[in-house]
């Protein structure tokens, strides 16, 4: 569904937590910086509803990590709604915890404590394509993915790409969105979408953020 809003001026946020109080003081945070607002109570839910759940559309959407079930919930966020961007909020993150949803697409990391000073910029930078991860956790997670992707693009070289399939690789490496590279391309975002597949494929990745993350390792080694 197309979106009213430019998520380069004012994104839209969702914010989503089983907690009302903490719903409550994040509203307050981020509308006292002139962004738009919604939040969603969660219940406990089971890996089955949650595509199930009225969870309203948003740019950027801040997810309560506590729970036994915020995993599920994040990796069904992501793959709903491919366009938007997801932040996590918890006690505390490890390399493990921290990992876990960043594989999963997830573009910022904030603890509850930063999260009340920082969290609407942690927002418009996600929004514009950015990330909010702590830079040494950031280089760790991209060394890790990239040991697990070693040897990815020698199985993938340049020559078994098309003109086209470079061109998306390189909207990919700018981390565009389907609807952006279609824009860009002057493509229908059906054949972008199309293009990323088959890349995906070809360099055996199953996310969009591996591929990204491959791509930013082979850029620095």
């Amino acid at each position: 569904m197309e979106r009213k809003t430019n998520r380069n001026n004012h994104p839209q946020v969702c914010l989503l937590s089983t907690h009302p109080l903490l719903l409550d003081e994040f509203t307050r945070t981020l509308s006292r910086s002139n962004l738009t607002v919604k939040a969603f109570r969660l219940r406990q839910v089971f890996f089955e509803d949650v595509n199930r759940l009225a969870i309203p559309g948003a740019d950027v959407y801040v997810v309560d990590g506590h729970g036994p079930f915020a995993a599920v919930l994040i990796g069904a966020l992501v793959k709903r709604f491919p366009e938007s961007e997801v932040i996590v909020l918890a006690e505390k993150f490890n390399d493990s915890t921290a990992f876990a949803v960043l594989e999963l697409g997830v573009k910022g990391l904030l603890d509850y404590s930063e999260a009340s000073k920082n969290l609407p910029e942690a927002v418009r930078t996600v929004a514009h394509a950015g990330y909010w991860v702590e830079r040494k956790m950031l280089s760790r997670f991209m060394d890790f993915m990239a040991h697990r992707s070693r040897g990815r693009f020698a199985k993938a070289p340049s020559a078994r790409l098309s003109p086209r399939e470079r061109e998306v690789l390189e909207c990919l490496s700018g981390n565009l969105s389907n609807k952006e590279i279609a824009r860009k391309l002057k493509i229908s975002e059906r054949t972008a979408k199309f293009h990323v597949s088959n890349l995906l494929a070809k360099f055996e990745v199953k996310r969009r953020v591996d591929l990204i993350m491959l791509l930013l390792q082979n850029e620095r080694s």
